[in-house]
């Protein structure tokens, strides 16, 4: 569908749709609201941070036909907030209101196989990998050398270091192979990395296209730490490759919305596409706080159809996950994170998730820190972090 099908722009008090209860949607939610919009949410947790905010939650599984009947009755348009919603559940939708990304291009984002070889074939860089689905192709990844050392990555599902195991040598892939319970899996070459980023866009339905600033990301254990803008370590040249690769795969894509691609930038100064993510991502949460436009008020203009926002970042910033970790003291004992020290300086922006039960790794929200410069920003985090590292007995040291 595109905006001439869309007859004109679905303008504020129309109702929108999300697919998918998570912080993403929540954010979706707030931006949405604030211009005007109402919006339902298909989730089926019934206590999920985005359905706290809701004009109206559906509880009910993504691909419940009811469920699916009243969004397309009541949504004007509809988008979801994470890349593992049904596919077919979008393209059902797509084919009686506007859906943005549409179902194939999410569909390319939910498998690493697909999303490797779409990238590929679109003339960007992947690190060396290979597929293996079978006993047979296992045995012929153990012949390639060149592949080792590598990381073995679940095909499907994996986020957040979830589905990965590293592989020092082909001796370990089978052992590696079998605690992933043998399911459809992508062998990728560990590469020299120098350091990671993300590049962040918007596409309209007429096709043009927005980028932020590149963000630097840190992760540990598997879990993004922090993001910072712009991104330290990167020059106007790669920033520059960096995007037009970015719009390259969303173009190719035809996509509408927020994209998210994560590159490896290599001692060598290449770029290497790690992988996207077909909606706002967690390195652009600073745009909430810096830029003119964030990235979910940037993915409610494209998905209705208004024209996209300026993102001109008016500060540095540099952003820091809280985990639940934060929750609890050097005992184990659970207890309220030192929000007062967290937030000791005005450039600090604190944005929780609702979500009522903290556990170790999981997301409970993020803090975005302002500065003049990117080193000011920097400090006003590591203080912060001292903050919750006096409860948390070292989780971010």
């Amino acid at each position: 569908m595109s905006l001439q099908q869309l007859k004109t722009a679905i303008l504020p008090a129309a109702t929108l749709g999300v697919i998918g209860g998570g912080q993403l949607g929540r954010m979706f939610i707030q931006s949405a609201q604030a211009m005007g919009y109402a919006v339902w949410v298909l989730e089926p947790d019934a206590d999920c941070p985005a359905a706290q905010l809701a004009n109206h939650h559906i509880c009910a599984a993504y691909d419940d036909p009811a469920a699916l009947e009243l969004m397309a009755e009541h949504c004007q348009a509809i988008t979801t907030e994470f890349e593992n919603v049904p596919a077919d559940v979008l393209r059902w939708l797509g084919e009686r209101v506007p859906v943005a990304p549409s179902a194939d291009a999410v569909a390319i984002a939910q498998n690493r196989i697909v999303e490797k070889t779409f990238i590929e074939q679109g003339g960007v860089a992947v690190a060396p990998y290979a597929v293996i689905r079978t006993e047979a192709d296992l045995k012929r990844a153990e012949t390639r050398d060149e592949l080792f050392p590598a990381i073995l990555k679940t095909a499907r599902m994996g986020y957040d270091g979830k589905g990965q195991i590293s592989v020092k040598s082909a001796a370990d892939l089978a052992a590696a192979w079998n605690d992933l319970q043998q399911v459809e899996c992508v062998l990728e070459k560990r590469l020299p990395l120098k350091f990671e980023v993300s590049a962040l866009l918007a596409r309209s339905w007429d096709g043009a296209v927005v980028h932020y600033a590149l963000a630097q990301n840190v992760h540990r254990n598997g879990v993004l730490h922090t993001s910072s803008v712009p991104a330290p370590n990167a020059d106007m040249d790669l920033t520059v490759r960096a995007q037009d690769a970015a719009a390259k795969i969303a173009q190719s894509m035809n996509y509408v919305g927020v994209l998210c691609v994560e590159f490896f930038i290599l001692e060598d100064g290449s770029l290497v596409a790690n992988e996207m993510a077909p909606r706002p991502h967690n390195s652009g949460h600073y745009t909430q706080n810096a830029c003119l436009t964030s990235q979910f008020e940037q993915q409610v203009r494209a998905l209705a159809g208004l024209p996209l926002g300026a993102t001109f970042q008016h500060s540095p910033a540099v952003m820091l996950n809280v985990l639940g970790d934060v929750w609890f003291n050097h005992q184990g004992q659970q207890r309220n994170p030192d929000w007062f020290g967290v937030l000791s300086h005005v450039d600090s922006f604190l944005h929780l998730y609702g979500k009522a039960q903290p556990r170790h790794a999981r997301k409970m929200g993020h803090v975005n820190f302002l500065g003049k410069s990117l080193e000011k920003a920097a400090e006003r985090c590591e203080l912060a972090m001292s903050a919750l590292v006096g409860l948390a007995g070292g989780v971010h040291d």
